[in-house]
This record gives C-alpha cells, structure tokens and sequence, in this order.
C-alpha cells in the first residue's frame, strides 16, 4: 500500500533533516545524499538510523532517475 501524500509532505530524513525520495515501485524511502535506504512496513515508514542499509550503485541509479519516485516534504 502506498503512502498518503500528506504524511510524504512531512517526512524528511532523520539523520541529516533533508528531503527523500518514496520509490512506490519498490515501496523504499530513499536519501540520494546519504545513500541509505528506509523501509515502509505496512504503510510505516521506518525511518530508524540503526535500520537504514547503503543502497547499491544499480538502486541509486535506477531511483534518482525513476518517473514515479515523489520527493518528500513539499
């Protein structure tokens, strides 16, 4: 399930307070300045430092240039 876009307004980074990217096609919340991804669980974004992974030079690539990505707080 998508995330609503009124919460995608809201959410930032929690580590460097920047915008994201929500990546619906691989349901992901993704910082192209850090390199990390974060999780949406059942529509929960989890966007806990400790459980963030690097993503591979192939994601960033392949979501940074995506149609359907939405940035985040706008």
């Amino acid at each position: 399930m998508a995330l609503d876009r009124f919460l995608l307004a809201l959410l930032e980074d929690p580590v460097d307070h920047g915008e994201l990217l929500y990546v619906p096609s691989d349901n992901v919340l993704y910082n192209p300045r850090r390199r990390v991804v974060y999780q949406v669980r059942d529509s929960i974004a989890v966007l806990l430092p400790d459980e963030c992974r690097e993503a591979t030079d192939a994601e960033h690539l392949s979501w940074t240039n995506d149609p359907g990505a939405v940035r985040t707080g706008r």
